[in-house]
């Protein structure tokens, strides 16, 4: 059988623990809820620049297919696989 207090001594170090990940979490959350509108209209500005940049790869895409089609012969190179361009992702 356990000794009791070791048993206890556990406990109350696991909960201090867990204590601690609670205080950061909602330090974290306070200072997300600060930035959470900033970021809000940053993505708005993203989106409308990904809008741009999606028209100019289909327009490029669409150039350079009438390209592989007016050279007869000519083997086209096969299309990159995730061609289109992304943006990267917040953590």
């Amino acid at each position: 059988m356990k000794d009791i207090h070791e048993v206890l001594r556990r406990k109350q170090a696991k909960y201090a623990q867990l204590g601690k990940q609670i205080e950061l979490l909602q330090q974290a959350a306070e200072k997300l809820r600060e930035v959470a509108p900033l970021l809000a209209d940053i993505e708005e500005d993203d989106s409308a620049i990904l809008a741009d940049v999606d028209d100019l790869a289909g327009q490029a895409n669409s150039m350079s297919a009438k390209a592989g089609a007016a050279a007869p012969g000519s083997n086209p190179a096969p299309a990159a696989k995730g061609a289109r361009p992304s943006a990267p992702r917040w953590p």
